[in-house]
């Protein structure tokens, strides 16, 4: 695989990421900061899941293929599930930092990179390398991401109120999406 679709791939990686990004941006009150944190996790996660499909290889493609777009879709609902639910019983004040959660943003870490370990499965299935793909899948997801937060944080005074319901709402979508894209 030639280094130009190795970016497209990490391009389309990275999207599930990118949108979460922006939800999340749209909801923090705290500094520029934690938009490095969050685009931090995201590409590291992003690009260690192709190194674990890769070693694992042949013996859970099968698993994987059936069970990660649920996996995801379950991720997903429940942490939109938890935002909107927060969004709609807690003030102001709350919301300052609590949004910002490290559990919250590895489980969202997990569950937008989960395509990613079965793109390493191929990778093993195809012979390649794995060092390459890795680093550009890991920088475009981490550069996407930090921009995700930066365009969320940028528009999300405009949905002030109950912005953490949409944000909710929209994890759920994509969580559903992947799902759907995946049973037909």
């Amino acid at each position: 695989m030639d280094v130009f679709s190795m970016f497209f791939l990490a391009v389309g990686l990275a999207m599930d990421s990118f949108s979460v990004s922006i939800t999340r941006g749209m909801i923090l009150k705290c500094n520029l900061k934690y938009a490095f944190i969050i685009a931090l996790f995201f590409g590291v996660f992003q690009a260690l899941m192709p190194v674990a499909g890769w070693l694992a290889g042949e013996q859970l493609a099968v698993l994987v293929k059936l069970w990660a777009p649920w996996i995801a879709f379950i991720l997903l609902l429940i942490i939109g599930g938890k935002m909107v639910y927060e969004g709609l019983s807690h003030t102001e004040e709350d919301e300052i930092c609590q949004i910002f959660s490290i559990k919250d943003i590895l489980v969202l870490s997990i569950a937008t990179s989960i395509d990613a370990f079965a793109v390493g499965v191929s990778f093993a299935f195809l012979n390649t390398p794995i060092l390459l793909p890795i680093l550009i899948i890991g920088l475009v997801t981490f550069a996407l991401s930090f921009i995700g937060v930066y365009i969320g944080k940028k528009v999300g005074h405009l949905f002030e109120g109950k912005i953490e319901v949409l944000g909710g709402v929209i994890l759920i979508g994509i969580g559903l999406k992947i799902l759907l894209e995946n049973l037909v």
